[in-house]
């Protein structure tokens, strides 16, 4: 079968097909079940400098098209967080701690207090004041935090940008003059869902992030701007939920692709190994290695 391993972001992985940040990464044991079901790589849930209870529920609602979340960036901080990355570990697979924080500072100190194979920064996430995209929508902000993160590790940072914005090849910019060694397209869509018999906004947060296959167009077009404009690569998420859905993203030019909502379907972990065997029969079948499908879709611009 094709090999699919290779470097995603500056990390070595055995294959490119990752878990996203999210619900499934908050404890060492999932880490290591997604590692164990042959994730390529695994993304923690994001954690910041003091804890956090998130917003009031529902926090979660099933919509047409994917999930609709506003989980508010719940965590324990940072703090005590450092055992479930190393029994994450023991999974085989890389382990990228997702971090947020309100500014430079408050990213220094989660990288400082943390020891990973890498770092996304979350700078993204549309639904908690002060964080995330209401940050990250600032490309002078994203270039800023990014450096700042650079300056104290040495490992591989990623950065997650945010798709709720005009110009979101601004921002991938950004984080390359900062020296990002990837950025990661996209997070959720900022949106909302209203019940009709009692007229109140569901969630409780009243808006969340929109995640599923409804969003995959808009993360391919992202992936297809950023690859094209950007010098360091692109990993591609949203909406992915088969292997066609990944070559699509890796035609796009991501050099990796992550998963989330796709976890809660059928397969649940074991989509990690039909989407890396769909995509290796997929390349066997099409004479071509992996490095010359990413990208491929460009040939024709």
């Amino acid at each position: 079968m094709a090999s699919l391993s290779g470097e995603v972001g500056g990390i070595r992985m055995d294959n490119p097909v990752i878990l996203a940040a999210g619900i499934l990464g908050t404890t060492g044991a999932s880490l290591r079940r997604a590692a164990l079901a042959g994730a390529g790589g695994v993304v923690t849930k994001s954690v910041g400098v003091v804890p956090r209870d998130g917003h009031r529920g529902p926090t979660v609602v099933q919509v047409e098209g994917g999930l609709l979340n506003a989980m508010g960036l719940p965590n324990p901080s940072y703090r005590g967080f450092q055992e479930e990355i190393n029994i994450g570990r023991k999974g085989g697979a890389p382990v990228v701690a997702s971090i947020f924080g309100s500014g430079p500072r408050e990213f220094v100190e989660v990288v400082e207090g943390l020891e990973a194979d890498g770092f996304e920064l979350n700078l993204s996430c549309p639904h908690a004041e002060r964080y995330g995209a209401e940050i990250g929508c600032e490309a002078c902000n994203v270039e800023e935090i990014t450096r700042a993160v650079k300056e104290c590790t040495e490992v591989p940072v990623w950065v997650k940008l945010t798709p709720n914005v005009a110009d979101v090849v601004g921002l991938g910019l950004a984080a390359q003059r900062g020296g990002a060694d990837g950025v990661v397209a996209i997070n959720t869509l900022r949106a909302m869902a209203i019940d009709v018999e009692s007229g109140r906004p569901i969630l409780g947060n009243r808006f969340g992030g929109l995640s599923g296959p409804a969003i995959k167009p808009v993360a391919i077009r992202c992936v297809y701007d950023l690859a094209s404009a950007l010098d360091i690569p692109v990993i591609g998420v949203g909406g992915i939920s088969s292997w066609m859905d990944a070559a699509e993203m890796i035609m796009a030019g991501a050099s990796g692709v992550q998963l989330g909502t796709a976890l809660g379907g059928v397969e649940g972990y074991g989509i990690f190994r039909s989407i890396t065997e769909g995509l290796s029969n997929y390349l066997d079948r099409k004479g071509m290695a992996l490095e010359d499908l990413v990208g491929s879709a460009r040939r024709f611009s």
